[in-house]
């Protein structure tokens, strides 16, 4: 019986050749997009989840024990001393790692150069962590100062096929390094990101551990002990860092699950508050909208046959058979559809996903060898199946036979019946994604266009390593006198980042309870005219005219009106150990997100440590000049590092790659959610044409011309989409409010945009039905009567 169902399913599907390709490419499309959406949402779930002891794995978190800015924070960072006295204090504690900030460093072996990144980790790292070696021992791998780990891909690049246990790495052109381990290329579900692994023990070694407790600068993670309580340790180890700093540190710790990390790590006044779930849900709900819309559109066109079906369903039906058997003969049609549908997505998705991983900046594959990937893809396949063939086989198995047989059976005309509901549903989703689209874009440009506050164009940033450190005068002073460069200047980090921020500066009238957050960088002089900074009052720093200027600084017009001194010029600023005094305000400018309040920041003088190295290009030469002619000067003074540079646009536009992508995957989905709804309304269109066939003939007959029969036919198709407009209106507005509201630099949302999604909607929707309603006009009158 089943086989003979599947037998007259595939016959139909060949006999109506152009009915089963709109049908089957609609679905196609559908199952295609909301596989490549649960592709990125499986990778997104899945991140750090494959630790084999994962429900044992923690990271120690700090949180103010009273507020900082009106708020309470949670973050991350924790002092590099904690690690050590978790481990030694609480025998809840099974191991414990500490895990330094990447770093890109030169690495030699032989004559090959190569540079990699990575981090300094405690000898438990690997051992908490499932990164398997392929060579080398977990446990003693990271023991020695000495050890290195490094990835397979990192040993092929550096000692090709030869086998790299053992061996030797110049490592940041200082220390030579023995490779202890080999592990494997990390999976690209994870949060970490490594190409090498250095023991905390070549810290130790060399004294560069900090013991101060009120320093917050490195990740710690815990593993418990079997059956230990997350919570109970919580309690314990609360006040650790507020004992050990003897109250200086007003931070309490909290032990937070690793797989957690990825999707849940925003914290609003000391609560979880969501993260990277939020566009999780988001894509969720995009992928379900798509499918019900393919869904939709397969009804709509199967039931549009209604009238050919109807006759069969009679006579069947005469013949004995029973309503569950032509249910099931009909939804084994819709599975076949969806099978057929399903191997022209999986096609699709193939094509696509090397695109799909580029927009997305992922690497996301399809594994039909893993068995639930293959089982997952048959009950996809079912369930849309099923979905989309449930309406119709309960509408056709339905038809009475004796009114199919008088041809009584249709009701072309209610004002109200499924079909229609199916239409505005379809069109009330593709409407609102697309004023979803267009309000996020504006969003965008909105930010983009928010004036920065520094001059970006022809400014470039380099790292300062190797020898840049000690040559670093001697580099700047040829890169001036070549007219390479018109300013140099050093800062703590880029202009676009934020490394370091505190809340334990003070200043004379400070109020003693306030706890204010100031970001903090450096630079050694020339930054105003480097970076194109604007100056409010005061000078830059000089060193070479003002001697003292090494310990002075420069804040910017938020931090001046929060110190709110009669005379900032020359006001002083403690930040424990040093004591800074004001020689220039600057201009507010972006340093963080160009879509949150400008905070107050202080550049220290040249006494402070300086990381990067700014470059504000010669404008009176080309780009390509510049660079060929900085390489050389960064050759003679630097020869062991390549010379690597950053223009200070492209970093700034990284800023803008979350809403950048939003808006190209609403888009794209928007666009693939209205072609799927004009295939749906194409249907539609048939079916009226269809079951309006006789009037039209008496229509044609009484005098009626082609303009006004194709009037009458595309209005009530209109009215479908004005009531969609109507209702997803209100729902887009709600959605994007909300979406809104996670941003304090944003747009009100205009009425325009959605007169001019209606507009693009109603448009689509009179060229898609026009076809049908003008062939419907043509028809022969005498042909249509016949149908009498």
């Amino acid at each position: 019986m089943i086989r003979n169902y599947f037998k007259i399913a595939y016959r139909n599907l060949l006999r109506n050749k152009g009915f089963s390709f709109l049908n089957i490419s609609g679905l196609a499309v559908g199952m295609a997009s909301a596989m490549l959406i649960l592709l990125w949402i499986q990778n997104e779930v899945s991140y750090d989840r494959f630790h084999s002891k994962g429900d044992r794995l923690f990271e120690a978190w700090s949180l103010d024990r009273k507020a900082v800015d009106g708020e309470i924070r949670a973050y991350t960072p924790t002092p590099e001393v904690l690690a050590p006295a978790l481990k030694k204090d609480y025998p809840d504690i099974e191991e414990v790692t500490r895990v330094g900030w990447s770093q890109t460093v030169l690495m030699k072996a032989g004559e090959k150069y190569l540079k990699g990144k990575g981090m300094f980790v405690d000898s438990g790292f690997l051992t908490m962590f499932s990164f398997p070696l392929v060579a080398g021992d977990p446990n003693t791998a990271l023991r020695e100062p000495n050890s290195i780990v490094i990835t397979e891909d990192m040993a092929n690049k550096l000692f090709g096929n030869v086998h790299a246990l053992g061996k030797t790495i110049k490592f940041d052109n200082e220390d030579n390094l023995v490779v202890t381990g080999i592990a494997k290329n990390l999976p690209n579900n994870t949060d970490f990101n490594f190409e090498y692994l250095t023991s905390y023990e070549r810290k130790t070694a060399k004294g560069w551990i900090d013991n101060d407790w009120t320093d917050f600068s490195i990740r710690t993670f815990v593993l418990l002990k079997p059956k230990v309580s997350e919570a109970t340790t919580t309690e314990k180890i609360k006040n650790t860092i507020f004992k050990y700093s003897g109250g200086r540190a007003l931070t309490n710790l909290f032990l937070y699950p690793v797989n957690q990390l990825r999707l849940y790590s925003n914290f609003k006044n000391g609560k979880v508050a969501g993260g990277r779930i939020d566009t999780v849900k988001i894509l969720g709900m995009i992928a379900a909208f798509v499918l019900l819309i393919a869904c939709i559109n397969f009804m709509n066109l199967s039931t549009a046959r209604s009238e050919k079906r109807a006759k069969e369903v009679g006579i069947r039906k005469v013949a004995g058979a029973l309503k569950q058997s032509l249910v099931f003969q009909f939804l084994s049609e819709s599975v076949l559809f969806a099978f057929v549908a399903g191997v022209l997505a999986l096609g699709i998705v193939e094509l696509v996903l090397p695109s799909f991983n580029e927009l997305t900046q992922k690497q996301l594959d399809l594994h039909f060898g893993n068995g639930y990937i293959l089982l997952a893809f048959i009950g996809f396949i079912l369930v849309t199946g099923l979905l989309a063939g449930s309406y119709p086989a309960f509408f056709l198995s339905a038809f009475k036979p004796v009114a199919v047989l008088k041809g009584s059976f249709k009701r072309a005309h209610a004002w109200i019946s499924p079909r229609k509901v199916l239409v505005v549903t379809q069109f009330t989703i593709a409407i609102a994604l697309i004023v979803c689209t267009m309000i996020v874009y504006q969003q965008l440009r909105y930010g983009a266009e928010r004036k920065a506050g520094y001059d970006r164009s022809r400014m470039a940033y380099v790292f300062l390593e190797g020898d840049l450190v000690k040559n670093y005068e001697l580099v700047k002073q040829d890169l001036i006198a070549k007219n390479i460069a018109s300013a140099v200047s050093q800062t703590h980090a880029p202009l676009t980042q934020l490394w370091s921020s505190g809340h334990g500066l003070s200043w004379e009238g400070k109020d003693p309870r306030a706890e204010i957050t100031f970001n903090r960088s450096t630079t050694d002089g020339d930054l105003v005219k480097t970076a194109g900074l604007e100056l409010v009052e005061g000078r830059d720093i000089d060193l070479k005219n003002f001697p003292s200027d090494s310990s002075a600084c420069l804040i910017n017009e938020t931090a001046a009106k929060i110190m709110a001194q009669k005379n900032i010029i020359g006001a002083w600023i403690h930040d424990n150990p040093n004591t800074w005094h004001v020689v220039g305000v600057v201009k507010d400018f972006i340093l963080e997100s160009p879509y949150e309040p400008i905070k107050p920041i202080i550049f220290k003088g040249p006494k402070a440590q300086s990381n990067v190295m700014n470059i504000r290009f010669n404008p009176a030469r080309s780009i390509a000049e510049n660079l060929a002619s900085a390489q050389s000067v960064f050759k003679q003074y630097n020869p062991e590092y390549p010379f690597e540079y950053h223009f200070m646009d492209e970093e700034y536009e990284r800023k803008f790659s979350n809403e950048k992508l939003t808006t190209q995957l609403a888009f794209l989905f928007a666009a693939l959610t209205i072609f799927i709804s004009c295939l749906g309304l194409f249907g539609l269109a048939t079916y009226m044409a269809e079951a309006r066939i006789r009037e039209i003939g008496i229509r044609k007959v009484l005098g009626a011309t082609v303009r006004s029969i194709t009037a009458l036919m595309s209005k009530d198709f209109l009215k479908l989409i004005l009531v969609s407009i109507l209702v997803a209106s209100p729902i887009a507005y709600w959605a994007m409010n909300k979406w809104l509201q996670g941003y304090s630099y944003k747009i009100n949302i205009d009425w325009k945009v959605f007169a001019g999604a209606g507009s693009v909607a109603l448009l689509i929707a009179v060229l898609t039905v026009s076809y049908q309603s003008v062939k419907a006009a043509l028809t022969n009158p005498a042909r249509s009567l016949k149908e009498m």
